[in-house]
């Protein structure tokens, strides 16, 4: 549990700066992003939902308020710093070590808590990685958390694909060279860019 909830705080932090760096702009929300169909405005409520709203939810193992589900975060003055908030909370809600044991009813199915905890460490990530592209900033992951993402989406990736989560593995210039994070956003569907 140590190492998962250490990169769920690098993840949560990354995700908090990248968010208030996306700015005030209201034309910035309607751009393009690397998530198929989806503007920025859309991206960033799937993000801020299911990464801080979510992920405490789940810790606590209670389902989601469908008034979250339907709520526009990106309307309200302050949004980057409420989502910064309730990521504090989350991480928090996963810090004692009996949360990370049993598993969660998500509904439609049972999985390990870790499991699924692990899962939206990805989420944090990748989906970080799509709102810093889409609105001109960098992501930055360290190599631990970028190997436990990979592994994630590894694991993960066919299911993905087949809820249209992840498009087909894009092809790395040099696979060699390319760190795990990079790897795992190839694998994901995404170009890296140097």
């Amino acid at each position: 549990m140590t190492e998962p909830h250490a990169f769920m705080i690098e993840a949560a932090a990354e995700a908090a700066r990248v968010a208030r760096g996306v700015g005030a702009d209201p034309a910035r929300l309607s751009a393009p992003t690397p998530c198929g169909e989806w503007d920025t405005r859309t991206l960033l409520n799937h993000w801020i939902l299911y990464t801080s709203h979510g992920l405490e939810h789940r810790a606590l193992r209670r389902p989601l308020p469908e008034e979250l589900t339907a709520r526009d975060f990106t309307a309200a003055p302050d949004w980057a710093g409420a989502y910064a908030e309730q990521l504090d909370r989350a991480v928090a809600a996963w810090a004692a070590p009996e949360v990370w044991e049993g598993e969660l009813d998500l509904g439609y199915e049972k999985m390990p808590a870790a499991e699924v905890a692990s899962m939206i460490v990805k989420e944090l990530a990748v989906h970080g990685w799509d709102v810093a592209r889409a609105t001109g900033q960098e992501y930055r992951c360290g190599a631990g958390l970028g190997a436990f993402v990979l592994e994630v989406v590894d694991r993960y990736a066919e299911v993905y694909r087949r809820y249209e989560g992840f498009a087909e593995p894009v092809t790395l210039p040099d696979p060699a060279a390319a760190t795990a994070f990079e790897r795992a956003l190839a694998l994901s569907g995404r170009t890296p860019a140097r």
